[in-house]
This record gives C-alpha cells, sequence and structure tokens, in this order.
C-alpha cells in the first residue's frame, strides 16, 4: 500500500486514539492529531502525565472501536455551530478561529523537529471551510479524509508520549503528545517495529552514555557538549584526519576567535537575517560584542589583510571553528541539535575562470572523505529560491558552473529547483546511514553575496581590482552532528582506527600481569591506544565487558602466550581468532589503521 493510501488511516487512527484518551480521561481537552509519516499522534492537555499503562489502556479502547467497525461521517457546519460543539474546547475554538482568518486548516499545525509545518500547504492558499467529522460518540475538528470505517484501520501500536508546545510556542502551554504507528498488515507492523528497535540500538544518545563518549550538564548549559576522554579520542582522530587531508589539498589552516564586535556581522547581514538565531550581545568597552555564530567573516578578514593578485589565487582557508546559535529547547537532541558547535569549516577565495577546477576539488575531497567513513551518497543541485539577491547574470554563472562540474565528472544528481539560499546556488550532498536514513551532509555554495558585501577584490593582469568568487563549503557539516550520525551509522561500533580504545589485554591470572603491562607497552610504543585489565575478576566476565563497550580487540595472555611470546586475540565480532605472536598482531592493527580499514 502506497504511503498515500495509509495517510487516511492513520489519520483515522488518531481520531480513535483521542476518542479513547476522551473515555478515559472525562474533561480532556483536545489539540490537534494528523497523520504523519510512518504514523499519527495526537496533542492533549490531560490533568496527568501519561504512564506505560495509560498508552496500554488507550490501545485497548482503540481496539474496541476498530472492532465495532463505526462509520466516519463528515458534515459541513457554521462558525457558530462548531463554536457550540467544541465550546469547551480552548484549543478547538482557537483553531476555528484560525480557520476563519484564513491562517489554517482544521487540522492546524504539525510540528516536528525541523520546526512547524502544516499539514497541507494549499490550505493557506484556499478559504477553508468548517469541517467536522464524527465516529462513534467523537466529533473531531477536521478536513479529513478518513476512511469509510474504523474497522478498515490496520494493525497499529502505540509507541510513546513526547510533550509538545501548542502551536510549538515554547510560551504556550506544554501539552502531551501521543505518538503511534499504524500499517495496511501485521507484516508491515512487525518490519516497522523491528526497525525502531534497531534504531533505538543505535541511538547515540544512549550509546553516548553506555559508551562513555559525552554528556550535557545542565550547570554548563542545555545544548553545550561536555566531550568525555573516548568521545574526544574519536573526534580528535576525525580532525587529525581532516587537517592531513586538507593540507595535502593546499588549504592552509586558519583560526579565529569565539567572540567579535557586532559591526562585522552587521556588513555581513547576519546581523539583520539570523539575529534570532545569534545571542544577546556583551557589552566590551562599551562597544558590544556577540558570540560568533559564523566563521566567513572573520576568514574575509584574514584574506582582506593584504592586497591579493591574480597570481595568489585560489586562496584556500580551513577552520575547525566554533560557533553558537540559539536553538529552542525542545527541538536539542543530544549531538544533532545543539547550540555550540564546531563546523569543519572553509572558504576559497578564487577567480571566475577557477572555479570550476575549484568545484571539483571540493567533491574529490568530499567523496573520498565520506567513502572513508563508509557512506553512500547522492548529490543535489539547488538553484535559486523565489527570494534572491545578485543578477540573472551571477546566477547563471555560478549555477551553470555547478552543473558542469557534476556532469563532467559523470555524478548522478537531482535538481532542486529553488533549493538555493538567498545568496547563493550549491551542491548538496545526502547521505545514507547503515540503516538507510537520509542526513544532511556535505554541502558547496557559490557565494554571491559577501563578496559585494565586504567589497572582496584582488588585483588582475590589467592592475585593476576584480571581484573574487567566493566558495563556502564543508566536508562533514558540524563535528557534533557527523559524530552523532557515525555513532548510529556504526551502533557504537568504531572501526579500528577510529575507537577510542583498541585493544584490551586481558591476564587470566595475577602472575600473567607483568607480561600483559610488557604487550601494552610495546603496543603503545607502536601507537595503538591499548590498556590492560588488571581487576580481579573472571577472565569471561572481562571480555563479556569488553564486548560491550565495543572494543575491536580482547589479547587474552595466560601461561602459554608469556612462554611463546604470543597473545590470544578476539575480536568484538568474529570471537576467537586464536595466537597470534605479539610482532604480527601489531603489524596487523598499524597496517588495518593506517590504511582506515
Amino acid at each position: 500500500m502506497a504511503e498515500q493510501d495509509l495517510e487516511p488511516m492513520r489519520h483515522s487512527a488518531a481520531h480513535v486514539m483521542a476518542e479513547a484518551v476522551g473515555a478515559i480521561f472525562p474533561g480532556a481537552k483536545f489539540a490537534i492529531g494528523p497523520a504523519i509519516a510512518d504514523g499519527f499522534y495526537y496533542d492533549f492537555d490531560l490533568p496527568r502525565p501519561l504512564t506505560p499503562e495509560d498508552l496500554a489502556a488507550i490501545e485497548a479502547k482503540m481496539r474496541e472501536s476498530v472492532a465495532s467497525d463505526y462509520p466516519f461521517v463528515r458534515r459541513e457546519v457554521s462558525p457558530e455551530e462548531a463554536r457550540q460543539i467544541f465550546a469547551d474546547q480552548p484549543y478547538k475554538l482557537e483553531l476555528i478561529d484560525g480557520i476563519l482568518a484564513g491562517q489554517e486548516s482544521e487540522d492546524g499545525e504539525v510540528t516536528g523537529p525541523e520546526g512547524p509545518t502544516t499539514t497541507d500547504q494549499r490550505l493557506r492558499t484556499e478559504r477553508p471551510t468548517l469541517s467536522v467529522y464524527t465516529h462513534h460518540t467523537f466529533t473531531d475538528l477536521c478536513r479529513g479524509p478518513h476512511v469509510e470505517r474504523t474497522g478498515q484501520i490496520g494493525p497499529f501500536k502505540l509507541l510513546n508520549v513526547a510533550g509538545a508546545y501548542w502551536r510549538g510556542d515554547e510560551h504556550r502551554p506544554m501539552l502531551q503528545r501521543i505518538y503511534g504507528t499504524v500499517w495496511a498488515n501485521q507484516e508491515q507492523l512487525d518490519a516497522y517495529l523491528q526497525r525502531l528497535a534497531e534504531i533505538e540500538r543505535r541511538d547515540h544518545r544512549r550509546l553516548g552514555k553506555e559508551l562513555d563518549l559525552y554528556s550535557v550538564s545542565p550547570d554548563v548549559g542545555a545544548g553545550l557538549i561536555l566531550w568525555h576522554p573516548k568521545g574526544a579520542m574519536i573526534r580528535h582522530q576525525i580532525e587529525t584526519f581532516w587537517k592531513e587531508e586538507h593540507l595535502k589539498r593546499g588549504y592552509e589552516l586558519v583560526y579565529t576567535p569565539h567572540i567579535a564586535s557586532e559591526e562585522i556581522y552587521k556588513i555581513s547581514g547576519h546581523l539583520e537575517a539570523y539575529a534570532d538565531m545569534m545571542y544577546s550581545p556583551m557589552d566590551i568597552d562599551g562597544h558590544p560584542y556577540r558570540a560568533k555564530p559564523m566563521n566567513c567573516p572573520a576568514h574575509i578578514r584574514i584574506f582582506q589583510s593584504t592586497r591579493r593578485s591574480y597570481r595568489d589565487l585560489p586562496i584556500r582557508y580551513a577552520e575547525l571553528g566554533t560557533v553558537y546559535r540559539y536553538e529552542r529547547a525542545g527541538v536539542l537532541h543530544g549531538l544533532l541539535r545543539v547550540r555550540g558547535f564546531t563546523q569543519d569549516d572553509s572558504h576559497i577565495f578564487c577567480r571566475p575562470d577557477q572555479l570550476k577546477a575549484e568545484v571539483n576539488g571540493v567533491l574529490d575531497l568530499t567523496l573520498f572523505m565520506m567513502d572513508t567513513f563508509g557512506y553512500t551518497y547522492h548529490a543535489y543541485l539547488a538553484t535559486r529560491p523565489a527570494k534572491s539577491i545578485g543578477t540573472d547574470e551571477e546566477w547563471a554563472f555560478a549555477t551553470n558552473a555547478l552543473r558542469e562540474v557534476l556532469e563532467e565528472r559523470g555524478m548522478p544528481y537531482d535538481v532542486d529547483e529553488g533549493g538555493g539560499v538567498f545568496y547563493a546556488p550549491k551542491i548538496d550532498i545526502k547521505l545514507w546511514d547503515a540503516l538507510g536514513r537520509e542526513w544532511q551532509g556535505p554541502t558547496c555554495q557559490v557565494d554571491l553575496n559577501l563578496p559585494v558585501r565586504f567589497d572582496i577584490n584582488f588585483i588582475g593582469e590589467d592592475g585593476k581590482e576584480h571581484r573574487v568568487v567566493m566558495i563556502h563549503r564543508t566536508v562533514l557539516g558540524s563535528m557534533e552532528r557527523f559524530i552523532g550520525g557515525l555513532i548510529e551509522h556504526y551502533a557504537g561500533a568504531f572501526p579500528l582506527w577510529l575507537a577510542p580504545v583498541q585493544a584490551v589485554i586481558i591476564p587470566i591470572a595475577d602472575r600473567h600481569l607483568d607480561y600483559a603491562r610488557q604487550v601494552e607497552a610495546q603496543m603503545k610504543a607502536a601507537g595503538l591506544r591499548v590498556n590492560v585489565d588488571a581487576r580481579a575478576e573472571r577472565m569471561n566476565l572481562k571480555i563479556r565487558q569488553a564486548e560491550l563497550q565495543k572494543v575491536p580487540y580482547m589479547l587474552v595472555v595466560g601461561d602459554k602466550e608469556v612462554a611463546s611470546g604470543q597473545v590470544a586475540v578476539r575480536t568484538r565480532d568474529s570471537g576467537d581468532l586464536g595466537p597470534k605472536p605479539l610482532g604480527e598482531f601489531i603489524a596487523m592493527a598499524r597496517e588495518a589503521v593506517a590504511k582506515r580499514k
């Protein structure tokens, strides 16, 4: 069954769920209940927090309604009648007022992780009619569509409860949102629930805690990440790899301050366009300063610190620059949505005739990095949006350059019509992880805005000033988001070159401890990250705990290994590999690290 065929069923399930909640909680206040991707939800204002036992009771009531096969009956009503029907439902009354003002549909707004969107954007351009749907004793303000009868609702499952601000506004009441899913048959439902279980197994927030990678402290602040030693080691390895590859490809590393005068953001336009995402100014010697939301203005000033000749170009600056942007508390999510994050930022200043070659270089680096981390990907050419700056000629030049690079490489891509930013067309690379989920990945933008705002020029062969072409690009995005996604992609089982602890040495008895320490010393001298588990615990327990910590190798040493200068090798995936000479194992491990296998 196609997704569009499932939508009426899911919408109907939301109504059946609301009926069940109303039966269990008389006096419940109903907000909105749309169908969403893979399921449905409904928001409620209830007298107490819901429990898992409540979800079981609600689900049982829903099954009674489905078994009774009640018809869904639609009818149109006048505004006055609608207000009478929902006289004791304040959220419905607010929706009615919004509908009559032409501002929304009967189902209101759907607030997802990326912010509020409407259930059907087309409704905003129409004069909506008031309609209600009734099944059994429950009537809801709704445009539909629905299935004909409750018995046509397929196998379903209530999943969880979450908090949701009314209208997505943190200053409005906090409601309880019940999520559920419904499918055409039991096989599809079981497959979906299995997928959810796998997503939970890979959740970077759970793994981050279990593997001791990072934390967030309310004393430090929401959305501000504290990297623990193991998480910091993973980040260090990625950043070292990133720097080495950039230096090989002609980039120069720069560092810029975490704060800057507000004046620079007036010139760049960030203060005008993104003030609500920036933190409040701080007074320094009577002048307002801001925590930086972007790295580009500072990179521009480095470029402009001296006159540049056409012979100097291209100039490629790269920085792992930490920036700060305000995100509402309700959307913060582990490492994926934070308030302070480090971008793998780069800005390229080049001549117009160098643009295609520079974009090619960006794609070479991008695809090399994605292949190294084991991602599949797809390119999108994002073109001029409805609201933009710059001339038609500038947009055509930049867009054609990006398109020609993709086509000359023979790189498959789709066109994202109007998907560019207001100042630039771009190439976006979307990633697919081990579960087939799509992630926003690298991006390459040709900037038509900042070179004008900052008057960024070079001296040409004719001795006159010419405008530079500026490229913004990130390969990984933010380190926080990238590592969060990587934790889920690998399910916490990092490849050897990234694993914070590459091997644990396990002595069978105390008499083997001295040899274990010798093994540790030799491996550390070879540049490997290892430690000895010297606890007075059983060997099998130590092995099991190392596996749970997803350590790639466990090296067991006993009498035989001490006598032969070997280690008994176990892996987290393949189990016992048997004894190997220590030198042979070190050589094998070093080769795997060097090749980033």
